[in-house]
């Protein structure tokens, strides 16, 4: 079976079942026997890879691999040269240690899908947008990584994993990836 690469819309488990009837993967596709390859929070969108293949499965979740993955976040201030030193250099969370591989500002992205509902606005405090890479995966690891230099996290889009991105892909679409060519690419 193929890799799947899955643009996860906000709002969607990255599970196929849940007790508590939110929706889940199988609202966006019905392949059994595949599973993901990590983690989105719900409330996080973006690029899932799921798959039948355990140990393709393992080589791109788990931490010793070092896999990067690029995140689009919007953060309620204005982001500093400072806080993204900090994000490089390293910031310590509850479960310890973390660090960006890479951490820049950028622009508000024209091209990005709108998200419903849509991101609260605030008039007197501005919000801004960076790019975050990392090679770890932890529970919201980039969610407090971003509050930890005091820059709350609004909005967070997964672009990509290792060579796979979500390019081309709108919330909830999704496209096959051949094995033989994903295991290549690692």
């Amino acid at each position: 079976m193929p890799l799947i690469l899955l643009n996860k819309p906000f709002g969607v488990l990255s599970q196929f079942r849940d007790g508590e009837s939110r929706p889940g993967l199988g609202h966006l596709l019905s392949r059994p026997g595949v599973y993901p390859a990590g983690r989105l929070d719900a409330d996080s969108e973006g690029l899932l890879l799921l798959t039948d293949d355990g140990a393709l499965q393992a080589r791109i979740s788990q931490p010793r691999h070092k896999l990067p993955k690029t995140y689009l976040v919007q953060v309620e201030g204005e982001v500093s040269e400072s806080a993204l030193h900090r994000l490089c250099t390293g910031v310590t969370l509850r479960d310890g240690p973390a660090r960006a591989l890479e951490a820049h500002a950028a622009a508000p992205p024209a091209w990005l899908w709108s998200r419903e509902p849509p991101v609260r606005e605030r008039r007197r405090i501005p919000d801004s947008w960076l790019v975050l890479v990392i090679a770890e995966g932890r529970n919201r690891q980039v969610r407090r990584m971003t509050a930890a230099v005091g820059l709350p996290t609004l909005r967070l889009v997964r672009l990509q994993v290792g060579p796979w991105s979500v390019q081309g892909l709108a919330p909830g679409e999704w496209r096959e990836y051949p094995l033989a060519e994903a295991w290549r690419r690692l």
